[in-house]
């Protein structure tokens, strides 16, 4: 399926069947944690969506995890759509965020390492973030095993005269 236009933007409440139901897809398949409809209504405001013009094809939040530390969770693309440069989109607007909020370090834990890195981040080892270890990994049925990788991305804060948007995307 070719994806003409695909607009990256702040979610929004009617947003969370589609995005209960893209997460739960890769949870069912132990990739990503799934995440409740009532858990995405409180934090809807964290996440950004990627929709064509019939509906929503992509997703990813920020999770504060520190004054200077963001995590992007949640990050998925609808089967049909990988590998159209919507993750990197996604991934753009949530740096974009990040640096608007004037965090300068984002991270995530992942299985596509590669995709992070094409995106700019560096593979670190996941104990130099004790934020997300007593955030979620606490939680998590694979915390003694985990295979995810860690991956951190440094950003410049935003100027004050530097205004972004997710249209601009």
């Amino acid at each position: 399926m070719v994806v003409m236009s695909v607009v990256c933007r702040s979610a929004v409440p009617e947003d969370v069947e589609a995005l209960y139901e893209l997460i739960e897809g890769y949870a069912a398949k132990g990739i990503m944690l799934p995440r409740s409809r009532e858990a995405l209504a409180r934090t809807i405001d964290t996440f950004i969506v990627a929709s064509d013009d019939e509906r929503l094809i992509g997703c990813g939040s920020l999770c504060r995890l520190g004054s200077d530390l963001v995590e992007i969770r949640s990050l998925g693309i609808a089967d049909g759509y990988k590998g159209q440069g919507i993750g990197s989109k996604l991934v753009d607007a949530l740096i974009a965020e990040a640096k608007l909020q004037g965090i300068p370090k984002v991270m995530a834990l992942t299985y596509e390492s590669a995709f992070f890195q094409k995106n700019g981040f560096q593979i670190v080892d996941k104990e130099i973030f004790p934020e997300k270890v007593w955030t979620d990994c606490v939680n998590c049925p694979k915390q003694h095993c985990c295979d995810e990788i860690a991956v951190v991305r440094i950003i410049e804060p935003a100027q004050e005269n530097e205004q972004l948007s997710f249209a601009q995307m």
